[in-house]
């Protein structure tokens, strides 16, 4: 008898396992692609943010209505803040806080401001001039130099020279004071992730909010003048060196600071001998960022008294002389030019390693104050302190009679496309009317949802929960139908300057002849300041909003080419080499490669645009603009704290919410 045996894969004990493993797989076999898509963790989080804000809009839908923001939601503020007011207005001269401490602070700040002031005088501008080119050549080199010379020179040529001089002094002292509070500010962030966190946010409401909503409370504690003009100035430019000098200190090399430690080094040695050496191109790039700030607020400044330049400015644009601001607009830029191109310069210098010995270095900075020194005496013996009267240049009548030709013949009547004036009344009534319309129409629970699902699309749980907070927070103050306004103004604007923006960002990145050409553009629009863009435009399109978003968009528009340039070009070469090599168009490299590598500068520069975009069209209060920058305006010009302060709270929470609704995540945040 043959005994057959089966195969091992047809014995029972083989096929045991068989149905286990199917009744396994069965269920993944049997799931559906709605199912399969539940899986994913964020798809899970989309859908459970999609459940809850329906609840919460059907909720608030029964309770309040879907209009505006309710009434029974909003708190009355201004009645304490005018109590608060009136208490400030009947003790500001004679209560110890403002007799022992505020006074204290405003003498020393106009002493120090004096102080500035009259050295420079003590110089003369023969002294100023060659000290300033003196100076720049030691620290960066021979063209800032020449830069430097040119600069103060031109200066005296349009008869500002006494104007440049106070506004020199004002912003030695502002600066002086920005770095310093700035770098203790970011030491102690560096030094501590407490600190860090704790200062973050404060420092991400101070950078969002326009420098206008500063000024009211300034002036309310410490009246009009120099000492308010620079404390504004402080809050406003400290931010950025905080923020650098935190960074640097905090991504100092890990190695470095391990062998220092194995040496023995205590705290303060390892703070002194290794992270701020090695943070110091962080450091100089704050000292940068917070000359060109203050800059900016030397026009914005001159609204509550400082004098100077911006004076000038401001006075023009009550008039529309297009040649005065020009003249006086025209040394803001080349100040700015010039400290900007030295502390760069001194940045780019600093890891060069100079070989020059201590004594040498002593001996060159020797021979800047002599040199600088012997022009003064010279300049004093020839009795020439100021700048000479027979050497200037007027330009103020020139330039008024061209900005006449120019406006008589762009203003209206071209044939075809009408002019500025049409095409000013054509952007209000079809873009940003119906767009103002549509936001106050907008069901207020369904604005702050769409809100939060914009700010977690591109950042975490946290960023959407302030975003909605912020936005909730404009309803309680009372202010939302008057903020739906300025955010139609914004976001007209900024669509505007994104589609000009990214246009010249592209020939920007792909050409190195485009980018020198467009460079000094690019550095003279960036550094005008914002109310200077205010009278060109007034003129050409007359008062009203459009001229507020016409001067927005010039105002953004460097920034925007800059940042999108920059990160088109750094794009990987091996990804464009490879769409290359596979046929891809220039449109198609572009659309395929460039725009998703560099998504996260673009986003960056929109996130730039709508910042800068909202401090213009603040500023626009002053011509027409309404909204938020009337009220600030206003508040501002009769000293009514409950007015302008609600206000400028309600832009502060709209620069928030913006902020975080175009802010990308940054690499090693994560998504929560």
């Amino acid at each position: 008898m043959t005994l057959t045996t089966s195969p091992p894969e047809a014995t029972p004990r083989a096929r045991g396992p068989e149905p286990a493993r199917a009744q396994a797989a069965a269920p993944q076999r049997r799931a559906t692609p709605f199912t399969q898509l539940l899986r994913r963790p964020r798809v899970r989080g989309i859908a459970l943010f999609a459940g809850v804000a329906v609840v919460l809009a059907l909720a608030a839908n029964a309770a309040f209505g879907s209009g505006g923001w309710p009434h029974a939601l909003t708190v009355d503020l201004a009645a304490p803040l005018t109590r608060v007011n009136d208490w400030i207005v009947d003790n500001r001269d004679s209560h110890w806080l403002f007799l022992y401490f505020f006074g204290h602070i405003s003498n020393a700040v106009i002493a120090a401001v004096r102080a500035v002031y009259t050295v420079l005088l003590a110089l003369g501008w023969a002294g100023v001039t060659a000290g300033a080119a003196l100076l720049a050549w030691r620290v960066a080199g021979v063209r800032a130099a020449v830069t430097a010379l040119v600069s103060f020179a031109v200066c005296g040529l349009l008869g500002m020279w006494v104007p440049t001089m106070r506004t020199l002094a004002l912003m030695v002292v502002a600066v002086t004071a920005s770095v310093a509070v700035g770098a203790l500010l970011g030491l102690a962030a560096g030094l501590s992730e407490r600190t860090h966190r704790a200062l973050r946010p404060v420092l991400d409401t101070m950078q969002a909010m326009p420098a206008f909503a500063y000024l009211l409370p300034v002036v309310l504690v410490f009246g009009i003048g120099v000492a308010p003009a620079v404390l504004a100035t402080v809050i406003y430019a400290a931010p950025p060196m905080a923020r650098l000098t935190a960074l640097g200190l905090r991504s100092t090399d890990k190695g470095v600071l391990e062998a220092v430690e194995s040496l023995g080094a205590t705290g303060r040695q390892r703070l002194l001998s290794a992270r701020l050496p090695m943070a110091r191109r962080e450091l100089l790039l704050g000292v940068n960022q917070t000359i060109m700030m203050a800059l900016s607020m030397a026009v914005i400044a001159s609204v509550i008294g400082a004098d100077g330049l911006g004076d000038r400015v401001y006075q023009a644009l009550s008039t529309v002389d297009v040649g005065s601001a020009l003249a006086a607009g025209i040394p803001i830029v080349l100040l700015a030019v010039v400290l900007d191109r030295t502390t760069a310069a001194a940045g780019e210098r600093s890891g060069a390693g100079g070989g020059a010995s201590r004594g040498r270095a002593w001996a060159a900075w020797g021979l800047v104050a002599a040199a600088t020194a012997a022009a003064a005496v010279v300049a004093r013996l020839a009795g020439a302190l100021n700048w000479p009267d027979g050497w200037t240049v007027s330009i103020a009548g020139p330039v008024n009679d061209a900005k006449d030709w120019i406006v008589d013949r762009l203003s209206t009547g071209l044939p075809g496309i009408g002019g500025t004036a049409d095409w000013a009344a054509h952007y209000t009534g079809w873009v940003l009317d119906p767009l103002r319309s549509g936001l106050q129409a907008l069901p207020w629970w369904g604005a702050v949802l769409l809100v939060a699902a914009l700010a977690r699309a591109i950042g975490n749980w946290r960023t959407a929960a302030t975003a909605a907070l912020a936005l909730a927070a404009i309803g309680v103050t009372g202010r939302w139908d008057t903020s739906m306004d300025t955010l139609s103004q914004v976001l007209a604007a900024v669509a505007v300057t994104l589609v000009l923006g990214f246009a010249l960002a592209v020939p920007v990145a792909r050409s190195a002849r485009v980018e020198r050409l467009l460079r000094p553009v690019l550095d003279v629009f960036q550094t005008l300041p914002q109310f200077v863009y205010l009278i060109p435009v007034v003129a050409l399109f007359g008062i009203g909003r459009a001229p507020a978003a016409a001067a927005a968009v010039v105002y953004a528009l460097p920034a925007v080419v800059r940042i999108a340039s920059e990160g088109l070009r750094q794009v990987n070469p091996g990804a464009m080499e490879s769409a290359r090599s596979l046929g891809a168009t220039g449109g198609q490299q572009l659309r395929q490669v460039q725009f998703p590598l560099a998504r996260p500068q673009l986003l960056l520069a929109v996130n730039q645009a709508v910042v800068l975009v909202l401090s213009v069209v603040i500023i626009g209060g002053l011509v027409g603009g309404g909204a938020l920058g009337y009220e600030v305006v206003y508040g501002l010009a009769q000293g009514d704290l409950a007015a302008g302060l609600l206000a400028g709270t309600a832009i502060v929470c709209m620069g928030l919410v913006l902020d975080r609704v175009t802010q990308p995540v940054k690499k090693g945040e994560g998504r929560a």
